[in-house]
């Protein structure tokens, strides 16, 4: 029995888990490897109050300090890693990813963030749990199974025209000798396109960083001079033109705008929510 979420589609990419009455997303895609713990929350869970309620995964949205490290202690109790392992991303909208390192573990939650503007991270070391956090924009995760090493980056609009999921994936490769045609990789829950209305000065920034032929794919224009952007169109595209395979690609059939009760929607709620969060972890060899 599944939480309540309504998805845009009827197929099974992601799938819903409960542990201790924490519930979480996963893709079969990326468990299946049997090299990663991973989840993305919904706000259901935790111990926030008021437009935090429940599962807020933010030190910045005005809730109490105790309440959030309390709901991070029931996500990584519920998706299986340590507490101590998180490493907090910095996201201000840029492309940048940070290579991350066995020194980081606890950055953000039991020590400061000693770096700024990080929407993305990367590692090899066993153990280290990647956390980045959304409430609309694009949870983008990465796992190359050859070279055992991951990825987790935040795209939103920004970050999508500057392809940071491209970024990422060839940051890996000068790391640690990924291959895209290796890679496993998700898109995570986020705004769909019936969701998602921009101005044309946005749009324009994508008809400058993406080809003509895709711009049917990626948006319309409305009466109003207004357009829908569908951004998780533009992360597949980025993602397979970089030479991931389809086969190996899970992309997100669910609107947190939509499901705005279920999970934190900036859209929906104009600003007054928590935030939600992507995990993931590569395995501690056995």
């Amino acid at each position: 029995m599944g939480i309540g979420l309504v998805y845009k589609s009827a197929d099974e990419t992601m799938k819903e888990r409960t542990v201790d009455g924490v519930p979480y997303l996963y893709y079969p895609l990326l468990e299946e490897t049997g090299l990663v713990r991973h989840g993305f929350s919904t706000r259901l869970g935790g111990i926030s109050e008021g437009v935090c309620s429940t599962m807020n995964l933010s030190f910045t949205r005005g809730d109490q300090e105790a309440a959030v490290k309390e709901n991070f202690r029931r996500m990584t109790d519920a998706i299986g890693v340590p507490y101590d392992s998180m490493v907090f991303s910095k996201q201000t909208h840029t492309t940048n990813v940070r290579v991350v390192s066995a020194k980081d573990c606890g950055k953000g939650i039991l020590k400061p963030l000693d770096y700024e503007e990080v929407d993305g991270m990367i590692t090899d070391v066993p153990g280290i749990c990647l956390v980045t956090f959304y409430a609309d924009c694009v949870p983008l995760y990465f796992i190359d199974p050859v070279n055992r090493a991951i990825g987790l980056s935040h795209s939103g609009w920004r970050g999508t025209v500057g392809k940071i999921g491209q970024v990422t994936l060839k940051k890996m490769g000068q790391q640690y000798g990924t291959r895209p045609e290796d890679v496993r990789a998700a898109i995570g829950p986020s705004i769909c396109q019936d969701c998602y209305e921009v101005s044309e000065d946005v749009i324009e920034e994508f008809r400058q960083h993406f080809p003509g032929e895709k711009w049917d794919d990626l948006f319309y224009a409305k009466e109003n001079g207004k357009f829908q952007l569908n951004l998780w169109q533009a992360n597949q595209h980025i993602l397979l033109d970089c030479g991931i395979k389809k086969e190996h690609l899970a992309v997100t059939n669910l609107c947190t705008c939509c499901n705005e009760k279920l999970m934190f929607s900036h859209r929906a709620s104009k600003g007054k929510r928590g935030n939600l969060g992507a995990f993931l972890a590569l395995k501690e060899a056995i």
